[in-house]
């Protein structure tokens, strides 16, 4: 069949060449060799899937066998990329670190702070939770008195017999108390080693500044124990340590701690066995104080030289108001004594010399030295053997002293006479505030008698 030249260009354009048929044919034979799929000539289409497959499914182009040597690349270029990325994540964790140090190291003051606040706001200013736990520990009942009162600005336990165990707690509770400024621990027999707790305590607690031990049974351990303390705490303004058996072995150590301590203002002796070798101990700390106000020393056993040593303490000293003496053995050479300490003390404002065997004879030489007194303002010499005629003597001795500061006089247990009473009326008109109290008229009592005999 002869075709034109037309049709015959025509189906040259569209039949593939020689140089493509081989090409066609090595791509061919190298996918069979490379177990891939025979694609079809590139002069035909290539459909989306192919129909070379087995169990009559079609498969996509693009899920062809990839070669071994390929893969091996594959897995090294995810290897390289593997690495690369751990090397990254390393490097940012580095850097993360770094900034987290860093951010810690800026951030170490306020988590402090935080920290303070935190321990600032769990504090217990009361210490009732550490009472509760240290008297788990010891085994003790906690005193329910003591925890209704814990926030209570004056504290008073007295007669509660706690024994050592419950002060040791007590003691131990009150050392972060904020609270309480004044703490009566009377007669609980606390003997030495309660006084030990209490003295530790009063070392590191800054707020009480009243406290009293009285009757207590301190003895010479207690009298050691807070005489350290008062060496060195600086808060307590009063202090009570009546009747606790104090004698002539602890006088150095609280003579010693009223020299060191200048902070306390009222000390209370009284009630102990203080002798003469006290007094004269004593005499020096009394001399040498400058802080305190008020002293009692009642109720000891000052006789003859300890006496004479107290009251030339007193004549040097140059701050104390309040005296007590009361209840002393001075007699009469103890009451000259103080009559010529009185003569130079110009700041003395109350004396207690009342029940210390003064006669007449030492009543008579006191008055004369009260003359040139010109500040002491109450004088009690209540129960002393110096009948009408002492107190006269002193009386006398006022309405001389221009200067005279007295407002109280107490004779209580003193009878007087009319002479007595005629005297006091004269000088209610010179001194008016002048109070004096005194054992009766005797002459008034004489005349009721009279007069109930004659009815």
């Amino acid at each position: 069949m002869v075709l034109s030249k037309r049709f015959s260009k025509d189906i040259s354009s569209m039949l593939p060449s020689v140089e493509e048929a081989k090409d066609a044919e090595e791509e061919e034979s190298s996918q069979t060799v490379l177990g891939g799929i025979a694609s079809r000539p590139p002069s035909r289409p290539l459909p989306n899937l192919s129909r070379g497959s087995v169990d009559s499914r079609t498969i996509p182009r693009s899920a062809r066998i990839k070669p071994d040597f390929e893969e091996q690349e594959d897995d090294k270029s995810v290897e390289v990329q593997d690495a690369k990325e751990q090397s990254q994540v390393e490097s940012l964790d580095k850097s993360s670190e770094n900034q987290f140090v860093s951010s810690k190291g800026k951030e170490e003051d306020w988590d402090t702070e935080l920290e303070d606040e935190e321990v600032k706001e769990s504090y217990d200013s009361t210490g009732k939770a550490k009472y509760l736990s240290v008297c788990q520990f010891f085994g003790v009942v906690p005193v329910s008195y003591y925890l209704r009162h814990i926030q209570d600005s004056v504290l008073v336990m007295r007669h509660h017999g706690l024994g050592l165990k419950a002060v040791k707690a007590l003691a131990l509770s009150l050392m972060t108390n904020t609270s309480i400024v004044s703490l009566d621990l009377s007669d609980n027999w606390l003997e030495g080693d309660g006084a030990a707790a209490i003295a530790d305590m009063l070392k590191e607690n800054c707020y009480i500044s009243e406290i009293h031990l009285s009757d207590n049974r301190l003895g010479l351990k207690g009298a050691i124990a807070l005489s350290h303390m008062l060496v060195e705490n600086t808060t307590l303004r009063k202090i009570n340590l009546s009747g606790n058996e104090f004698d002539d072995q602890t006088a150095p150590y609280l003579s010693g701690a009223l020299i060191n301590n200048q902070k306390l203002e009222s000390v209370d002796f009284s009630h102990n066995l203080f002798g003469d070798r006290s007094g004269e101990i004593l005499k020096t700390a009394i001399a040498e104080n400058t802080g305190m106000l008020e002293l009692n020393l009642s109720w000891n056993c000052f006789r003859g030289k300890g006496a004479i040593a107290v009251a030339k303490g007193l004549g040097a000293n140059i701050f104390l108001r309040v005296l007590d003496l009361s209840y002393n053995g001075f007699g009469n050479n103890g009451a000259t004594a103080l009559g010529e300490a009185l003569k130079i003390n110009n700041v003395l404002e109350e004396l207690n010399i009342s029940n210390n065997r003064i006669s007449l004879q030492g009543a008579v030489r006191f008055a004369l030295c009260l003359k040139e007194n010109k500040n002491l303002k109450a004088l009690q010499m209540s129960r002393n053997p110096m009948k009408s005629e002492g107190c006269f003597a002193i009386l006398k001795s006022i309405q001389a002293n221009p200067g005279a500061a007295i407002e109280s006089l107490e004779f209580c247990d003193i009878v007087v006479n009319k002479e007595f009473d005629d005297l006091y009326s004269a000088m209610k008109e010179t001194m008016p505030n002048l109070s004096i109290k005194h054992g009766g008229n005797a002459d008034l009592f004489k005349r009721s008698i009279t007069k109930i005999h004659s009815t």
